[in-house]
């Protein structure tokens, strides 16, 4: 079973929000020591924000539903020692002992066992670009149609494919809308060059969304992509061109699966100056904000409504 701290029990207990927050992009997704001051600070906003935050990770094989913050020092120290965790990887990293940094399908389906039903995270895993040929598909878009958490994200990572990503997303009958956007963001860039499914522009609409959904016993998640903020959005053609010299180093390499996505970030981070990690903060901080509003309205909604999901 998951240890879940005091703090998001007894808030869960009492019906106040609570947002769920990934471990991987503190591991693997960013260096020492900005992914600390990173963890540290969306916590921060979800607080602000008037929700509790529940940092989801596996500590010595121990499934975790709110980290100390001794814990986050710790994983963000580990960094890529740590197991980088997804759903089909939960059994092993347990079986093991080991600590594991959760991806976003694995911090899914831990948050739902625990009753959290609101996840902020930066970009959702999708279709690679050549999917058609490799068969790579990500977990996270399996999980989005059969675990009944919210996610709430900056769109799909830029390196893969948008279009089949919705696609898949569609297939598998989950719910996917822009906040406050016509266009689908890809994480760095506002827009993808693809039209959303949806739009919302507010935090009530999100919430109600999500009471619709229990009230329908639907039993998918949901995706609501929240566009990178304009002053913060990396130049996208200079983004594109790096992540195209990424993936084609990467193929020359053979790096594959699970390692190609921290391959070409950091590849597109040393070539882009930096303005593509200082993108990836400052969207995670923006999503952070977003999502607690979120959870506070779908919590506020619960009390009105009675009954759980």
């Amino acid at each position: 079973a998951a240890r879940v701290s005091a703090e998001v029990s007894q808030a869960l207990a009492n019906g106040r929000a609570v947002v769920a927050l990934e471990s991987t992009i503190i591991s693997h997704g960013m260096p020492f020591p900005e992914n600390l001051e990173t963890a540290r600070a969306v916590e921060r906003l979800v607080r602000e924000g008037g929700a509790v935050p529940a940092t989801v990770a596996l500590i010595d094989g121990v499934p975790t539903v709110g980290l100390t913050d001794e814990q986050l020092v710790h994983l963000a120290k580990l960094g890529r020692d740590a197991a980088k965790t997804s759903t089909r990887d939960l059994p092993l990293v347990c079986a093991q002992g080991r600590t594991g940094a959760t991806t976003v399908s694995a911090t899914m389906a831990l948050a739902a066992r625990a009753g959290v039903r609101v996840f902020v995270t930066g970009g959702i895993g999708g279709v690679h670009r050549g999917a058609e040929q490799s068969f790579d598909i990500s977990c996270d878009l399996t999980e989005l149609g059969r675990t009944p958490v919210a996610v709430i994200c900056a769109g799909a990572k830029s390196i893969l494919d948008v279009p089949k990503t919705l696609e898949v997303l569609e297939t598998n009958g989950v719910p996917v809308v822009t906040f406050g956007a016509d266009q689908f963001p890809a994480f760095f860039t506002r827009d993808s060059g693809v039209r959303s499914p949806a739009r919302v522009d507010d935090a009530r609409q999100c919430g109600e969304m999500l009471r619709a959904m229990d009230a329908l016993g639907m039993q998918s998640g949901a995706l609501f992509a929240v566009p990178v903020p304009q002053e913060h959005e990396a130049g996208a053609e200079k983004v594109e061109r790096a992540t195209q010299q990424a993936l084609a180093e990467a193929e020359r390499l053979g790096v594959r699966g699970a390692e190609t996505t921290p391959f070409v970030l950091k590849h597109v981070a040393e070539e882009t100056g930096g303005d593509s990690l200082k993108a990836n903060v400052a969207l995670v901080k923006n999503n952070a904000a977003v999502g607690a509003a979120i959870a506070v309205e779908y919590a506020r909604l619960r009390r009105v409504g009675g009954g759980s999901h």
